[in-house]
């Protein structure tokens, strides 16, 4: 078995949850307790535990990526997140985080959003200080 990142999240409603997450992912959770749901996506490297708990805005995460290895795997899981009747947001071929990509982001009941991406490729170095302030486009990296 390969490498994960495992996440663990306290979510506000479990039920809610489970069901983002189960068709977003495009998969069932391998373990399912009252107070615990556990994804192992295939297509993912991420070992996702869910729990009950407070989701304040302070200890939230900006954002969580999975990095895929073709613009042809964004559309494959973008098709497949759509069928799921989730609301996304896409991006193709935009200049963000130094970098142009292909994405798309989904948000789950407690506002944590999530993007599946390629990177097409680095974009130059950035101009070092020159007194000229360099915007990100907005929507770049998360919200």
């Amino acid at each position: 078995m390969g490498a994960n990142i495992h996440l663990h999240v306290h979510v506000s409603s479990l039920e809610k949850s489970r069901e983002f997450y189960r068709r977003f992912l495009g998969a069932e959770p391998v373990k399912d307790r009252p107070d615990y749901v556990k994804f192992l996506p295939a297509w993912a490297p991420v070992n996702l535990a869910l729990s009950p708990g407070h989701a304040s805005a302070e200890g939230r995460v900006n954002h969580v990526g999975i990095q895929v290895d073709s613009p042809g795997a964004v559309l494959e899981h973008l098709v497949r997140v759509k069928a799921a009747g989730l609301m996304v947001r896409e991006e193709m071929g935009v200049d963000c985080c130094h970098a142009n990509q292909d994405k798309f982001w989904v948000e789950d009941p407690d506002g944590v959003e999530w993007e599946v991406y390629h990177l097409n490729y680095d974009l130059g170095p950035a101009p070092r200080a020159t007194g000229l302030t360099i915007a990100s486009e907005p929507g770049c990296c998360g919200r």
